[in-house]
């Protein structure tokens, strides 16, 4: 079993912070996680998304970051921000997916700028994202560059919590497709915006994240611990 598994993602933070220097990540990890136990309505949540060269973080690179604040039922746009990541690569086809240009990333912020603005804004919440699984490496990948431990965080992941909504005894494979943050928005009736930019796409999984929260009911999801079961 592992030590993640054992202690779960506060005994993995209490971990990594005893070998971390002073600075952004120390800051975050220095903050304990929400209890599993909080309940939905006081939960704090930041929705967070990427934009990157690729899928793998071993030799991709982030490119924007975008995030916005989840109070409790409620998506908290003054909290919203948005960067662009200055990186000494060419962004090559990526571009036609997400838009980010050679000219905008020349004309970024350094990676630690965004990463410190990123870790200040998510200490003491939880990540929200859509497959949180690749936030997660990217950022592993980012903080053992910068700051020499990997991540640590507790996480919600609009893609799981879909699945569990879609699937049934009866049914347990949900069509090629339907996962994807834009078809699980359509299902709600939710408006369409523009894919592939990050912010826009945290703002997407904010409104995600609420619509699925009330269609569970607070019977299924009334605590973290709830929106984290698989």
């Amino acid at each position: 079993m592992s030590f993640l598994r054992r202690f779960g993602p506060d005994g993995r933070r209490e971990r990594l912070r005893s070998g971390v220097a002073a600075g952004p990540l120390r800051a975050y990890l220095d903050v304990p996680f929400p209890a599993a136990s909080t309940p939905v309505e006081s939960l704090e949540l930041l929705a967070v998304d990427f934009e990157t060269t690729g899928l793998d973080p071993s030799r991709d690179h982030l490119l924007s970051v975008g995030f916005v604040p989840v109070v409790g039922r409620s998506v908290v746009l003054a909290g919203a921000r948005q960067f662009v990541v200055r990186a000494d690569v060419e962004v090559g086809q990526s571009a036609t997916v997400h838009g980010v240009t050679d000219d905008a990333v020349a004309a970024g912020v350094d990676l630690e700028v965004a990463m410190a603005a990123l870790l200040e804004a998510l200490t003491g919440r939880v990540m929200l994202a859509h497959f949180a699984r690749l936030e997660r490496r990217f950022l592993s990948v980012v903080c053992r560059r910068l700051y020499g431990i990997p991540f640590a965080c507790s996480a919600v992941d609009t893609l799981e919590l879909q699945a569990r909504l879609v699937t049934s005894a009866w049914r347990q494979d949900p069509a090629d497709g339907e996962l994807r943050l834009w078809a699980a928005r359509e299902k709600f009736g939710l408006p369409r915006y523009r894919a592939h930019e990050a912010l826009t796409d945290a703002l997407g999984c904010a409104e995600l994240y609420l619509a699925q929260v009330a269609e569970f009911g607070p019977g299924r999801a009334a605590t973290l611990r709830d929106l984290q079961r698989r």
